[in-house]
């Protein structure tokens, strides 16, 4: 069934055009180049895999709660609206919720794919082309996991969230290749990677635990990627030139704060927008959420280098200066992300060794 009739609110049928041009950069030095690059290509290439072949499509989703998650992640859990929903109210509620949120994972790959292929064109080494090569076929995948989770299994979808299109606009309208990094690899993935993590830890449903689990597999290289060639780079500009990345930094930190609000899904329920706006931006579950979302974005932004006075006193209103430990591990960090992907592997093959035996 054609997508159209899974969004619960209108579309636009026609696709949404960005007017965006981009400066396509050859080189003719192929041996120049970051040696780190070059190790991050070769990982890439493999661990590339298959989403039809990796992913046990043949487990379903539980319709009363698809991703058997806690109740306590819906944003109006303990309010006056939640406390008159009968039972099926809110299994139903659940499910819209939960293909919301896929849904604008599954938008921002889209994303993130324009902007990997524009990164290939752009960046001025051989190396990060050949890396950014690989992370277009990582999202092209990326999208098809998320395009068959929501329609094969939820059977519903939601329209891109205002923010998330506003920043990936901006992403896109630039032509400097840095800021194409610093939006997408930094900004969108950063935040990817801290709400995968959460819905494959909370998820009880070994399918989109995996979907989740795979995809951030992927996500902590791209991530690494955009840290790896901004710390290399943001050095050599000047003064003006850093205030201005800083600036699109803490813009689209905002947008990104307010891409979880999801007004439109309340309305597609039936419940009153408002009252649940209201409820959802007083909420101490959502404080916390939008804080945790940025726990790989602020060590990220200190790594690079963009932490002036401006942007500290930005993450301090947005209550985010608690991810700012100089101690963390970067490394580290992305590492454990890649590292829970293999485990999921493992637990596959044992299911299959045993229903093998059987």
């Amino acid at each position: 069934m054609s997508s159209m009739y899974r969004y619960q609110l209108p579309v636009k049928e026609t696709q949404w055009k960005v007017d965006s041009q981009n400066e396509v950069t050859f080189v003719w030095e192929y041996e120049d180049g970051s040696d780190d690059l070059l190790k991050l290509y070769d990982k890439g290439k493999q661990q590339q895999w298959d989403a039809k072949e990796r992913i046990d499509w043949s487990l379903d989703l539980d319709p009363e709660n698809p991703m058997e998650l806690p109740d306590e992640l819906i944003r109006i859990y303990g309010s006056p609206m939640w406390d008159k929903m009968t039972a099926k109210e809110r299994s139903n509620l659940r499910r819209h919720s939960q293909a919301w949120q896929i849904s604008q994972f599954l938008h921002g790959e889209q994303g993130a794919l324009m902007v990997a292929a524009r990164i290939v064109e752009a960046v001025p080494d051989i190396n990060a082309k050949f890396y950014a090569a690989t992370q277009v076929m990582d999202e092209a995948r990326h999208v098809e996991a998320y395009s068959r989770l929501l329609h094969d299994k939820f059977e519903i979808a939601y329209p891109i969230t205002p923010p998330l299109a506003s920043l990936l606009e901006d992403v896109l309208h630039d032509r400097r290749w840095d800021v194409n990094y610093l939006g997408m690899q930094v900004l969108i993935e950063g935040l990817a990677l801290a709400a995968f993590h959460g819905l494959r830890d909370m998820s009880k449903n070994p399918l989109s635990a995996s979907v989740n689990a795979y995809v951030m597999q992927d996500e902590a290289r791209h991530v690494a990627f955009g840290r790896l060639a901004l710390r290399e780079y943001y050095p050599q500009l000047s003064a003006a030139e850093i205030t201005e990345r800083e600036d699109i930094l803490i813009e689209g930190c905002w947008h990104m704060r307010d891409r979880f609000t999801s007004s439109e899904m309340w309305e597609a329920v039936g419940l009153p927008v408002e009252e649940c706006m209201a409820w959802v931006e007083a909420s101490e579950s959502m404080r916390m959420f939008r804080t945790r979302l940025f726990s790989r974005i602020v060590p990220i932004v200190r790594d690079i280098g963009l932490w002036s006075p401006k942007v500290q006193a930005a993450f301090d209103k947005m209550g985010l200066l608690e991810f700012c430990d100089p101690n963390l591990d970067v490394d580290k960090l992305l590492a454990a992300d890649e590292k829970v992907a293999s485990e999921f592997d493992a637990k596959a093959h044992v299911t299959q060794t045993i229903q093998a035996a059987a």
